[in-house]
């Protein structure tokens, strides 16, 4: 019987550094961390690190963006708090905290109902490298839409519940690996005529319950299977880079959204999904 892909391949301690680091990178730029995280080690002959190892790893993005944006969320959650205390449903914090809540509804249902049909996920056709592939290129031309069409007026200040619902039904379509949370959500925004960072500024607080729940889930995951294959000092050393390079990730893409447009992440998108595309047809990769 062939090994699940949910047990942690066994990773030295510069191959779990060097993942975290690609970890951090793709988590927040909208290029698919779940694609990187696969496609990298696949790439160098390391083998699939497995979702456990992913999901530990991850952890650090977690704490990367409460660190960055302690600030902003205890602004929305004391702001959120107060509103409702003296019934100032208008205010800003109020809005924006109750469109995150309303856009963590979606990927919570969305995920509860792929683990009961799929639930040999792990092993799904769905996380292939060829889906990887098409799902890149798929969101390539997405975002290319969306930055073509998009009207850039709206302010972070101008959101509320409705934008937060709509970014959350989008942010769902990163359960298909390959898609990207951030890239899924960066695009509803775009569409929706957000400017660029006030687009990537709601999309970073939006995603912190989701990136959170999968992160607990995978731990869980990660307990199950025993903590076999990697060792405890190369798991730790892979979220410590997982940390660093996810809080850098993202001070530059806000920094740089106020200047760029995502144009160099549409071209990125699709030059990986037809490369991976080509390796798997000259069989260089497969197609697992």
């Amino acid at each position: 019987m062939a090994e699940s892909t949910s047990a942690i391949a066994n990773l030295s301690i510069i191959q779990s550094m060097v993942l975290g680091i690609v970890q951090g990178l793709t988590e927040f730029l909208p290029i698919s961390s779940t694609a990187h995280i696969k496609v990298v080690p696949v790439a160098l002959g390391w083998g699939d690190p497995g979702v456990a190892f992913t999901a530990f790893i991850q952890l650090g993005s977690i704490l990367s963006i409460l660190w960055y944006f302690w600030g902003d969320l205890s602004q929305v959650v004391m702001g959120t708090l107060r509103a409702i205390k003296t019934s100032n449903y208008d205010s800003t914090d109020f809005r924006i905290g109750l469109g995150i809540l309303v856009g963590t509804v979606p990927i919570v249902i969305g995920g509860l109902v792929l683990k009961v049909l799929v639930p040999n996920f792990d092993e799904s056709p769905l996380r292939s490298m060829a889906a990887i592939a098409f799902a890149s290129i798929v969101m390539s031309l997405l975002l290319a839409w969306a930055e073509y069409q998009g009207k850039r007026k709206r302010t972070y200040e101008d959101l509320g519940t409705r934008d937060g619902m709509l970014m959350g039904l989008a942010q769902t379509l990163a359960l298909m690996p390959g898609v990207s949370r951030s890239g899924s959500t960066l695009t509803a925004g775009l569409l929706m005529g957000m400017h660029r960072p006030a687009a990537a500024r709601f999309s970073f607080l939006l995603g912190i319950p989701a990136i959170t729940l999968a992160g607990v889930v995978g731990l869980k995951d990660l307990v199950d299977v025993g903590f076999e294959g990697t060792s405890i000092a190369a798991l730790i050393a892979g979220f410590i880079t997982a940390t660093i390079s996810s809080y850098l990730a993202i001070a530059w893409l806000l920094n740089f959204l106020k200047t760029h447009s995502t144009w160099v992440f549409v071209w990125y998108r699709l030059g990986f999904g037809v490369i991976i595309l080509g390796s798997i047809w000259m069989g260089l990769i497969d197609n697992r």
